[in-house]
């Protein structure tokens, strides 16, 4: 979901480091790390360790991350690290605007997706999707494969002497995720299945399940504006009647509309997938975050 050209609030808290940090300093001997989500903060740190300290600006498992505002001490942030990471695709433009050196090293996942994505026309197809690119590249899971090998890159070259450990790091994080790509790959052929919002596009692509999510549905809900009446009773159907297999649930955008498709789906029988924009609290990494998410996935579509 882009982030609104209007950005209504901000996050409660935005103190609290990624990945079980403290805020990076400049004399604790450690690469700092500044990025956008905890999610890609995650990723870092899978990849480097004790070695960096990871600050994420969107952090709190609670908050809409479309609402954030960055804040000067932000800027501060990003200005001090060593290296910055980043979504990129326009869902945390926010960030991008935050770097001014162009010396800054820097990752954007969502470029690293075209380097092995299939091209994408987004058109419609016949029932009125819209295939077009997502943004959400945290879901696929080729890209942030891609991010880690980039992280142990750009964190080699600014400590050499730590190259091979960032190294083994990373072919540890990438053989845990070429396990959940076995796991969920192919899982949901034959299977459909709608989503209050597009999140987790590539790991339902990655499963083989069809999206039949009408898209003027998710439109309004990613615009935060009113559904069509015709599209919203397109969903109650779905659900109610048991036409797809699962209800894929972002927790962290819900409204009055999305919390009525839930309790429909449950009182139809219809399993509830819960995903997320950031990591829960609680949540150790990445990999045990998309792992819990694969699970819930996997499970409701052999259902």
């Amino acid at each position: 979901m882009t982030l609104r050209n209007a950005l209504v609030g901000a996050l409660a808290v935005v103190s609290l480091a990624a990945c079980g940090t403290t805020t990076p300093s400049s004399d604790s001997g450690k690469i700092q790390v500044v990025a956008s989500t905890n999610v890609w903060g995650s990723v870092i740190k899978a990849v480097g360790g004790d070695e960096v300290e990871v600050k994420a600006l969107l952090d709190d498992p609670s908050a809409d991350p479309h609402s954030y505002e960055s804040k000067p001490a932000d800027a501060a942030l990003i200005k001090d690290a060593k290296l910055v990471v980043f979504n990129g695709g326009g869902y945390d433009d926010f960030f991008a605007k935050l770097i001014t050196s162009d010396a800054t090293r820097k990752i954007e996942a969502f470029p690293m997706r075209d380097n092995h994505a299939e091209p994408q026309t987004g058109a419609p197809d016949a029932d009125g999707h819209d295939h077009s690119v997502n943004e959400h590249v945290w879901y696929d899971l080729h890209t942030v494969q891609a991010v880690a090998e980039a992280a142990a890159n750009e964190l080699g070259a600014l400590a050499p002497e730590k190259k091979t450990t960032f190294e083994k790091n990373t072919a540890d994080f990438t053989a845990k995720l070429e396990e959940l790509e076995k796991k969920v790959a192919g899982i949901g052929k034959g299977r459909k299945v709608v989503a209050t919002e597009p999140i987790a596009h590539y790991l339902i692509d990655e499963s083989g399940a069809e999206d039949v999510t009408p898209e003027a549905f998710s439109k309004a809900i990613e615009e935060e504006s009113d559904v069509p009446a015709a599209a919203l009773a397109s969903m109650n159907q779905l659900v109610e009647s048991k036409q797809v297999n699962a209800l894929i649930n972002n927790t962290q955008t819900e409204n009055q509309v999305t919390k009525g498709l839930v309790e429909k789906a449950r009182t139809a029988g219809v399993p509830v997938v819960a995903v997320t924009e950031t990591l829960p609290e609680g949540v150790t990494g990445y990999l045990d975050w998309m792992s819990k998410q694969v699970d819930a996935l996997t499970q409701a579509l052999k259902a």
